[in-house]
Formats: structure tokens, sequence, C-alpha cells
């Protein structure tokens, strides 16, 4: 595995807990608010990692879209 393989793999598996915990808060999941506030914190770092993921790729790879979307 390269490391713009390493990179997709990775952006993906942090998509998809973000995807699972927005899921998670939509449905009231938050059993307080200390644990809402620790749930939006984990989705803001979630969402700069795969920004910076991304950015990074965009660097080496002509079409990072069709890269990160690909399964």
């Amino acid at each position: 595995m390269d490391i713009v393989q390493f990179a997709s793999a990775l952006y993906k598996v942090l998509q998809t807990r973000e995807d699972d915990l927005v899921k998670f808060m939509a449905n009231g999941g938050a059993q307080d608010y200390e644990q809402y506030r620790n749930l939006v914190g984990e989705l803001q770092g979630l969402a700069f990692a795969r920004e910076e993921i991304k950015a990074l790729l965009e660097k080496s790879e002509e079409d990072v879209e069709e890269l990160l979307t690909r399964t």
C-alpha cells in the first residue's frame, strides 16, 4: 500500500466515523450537554483531519474527489 492509498483509506475511515456521529446526534443520542460538547469536538477534529488529508492529496493527485470516493 502506497501513501496515497493509505491516505485515501484513512480519509474514508474518518468520513465513516463522522457520518456515524452525525446520525447519533441527530437521533438525540447525547445523554447530556457535556457529551454533546465532546461529540461536537470530535466532529470538528474529524472534519479538520479529513480536510488536511484532502489538501495533501491535492498536491499529489490530479482528481482527488474521484480518489476519495473510490471503494
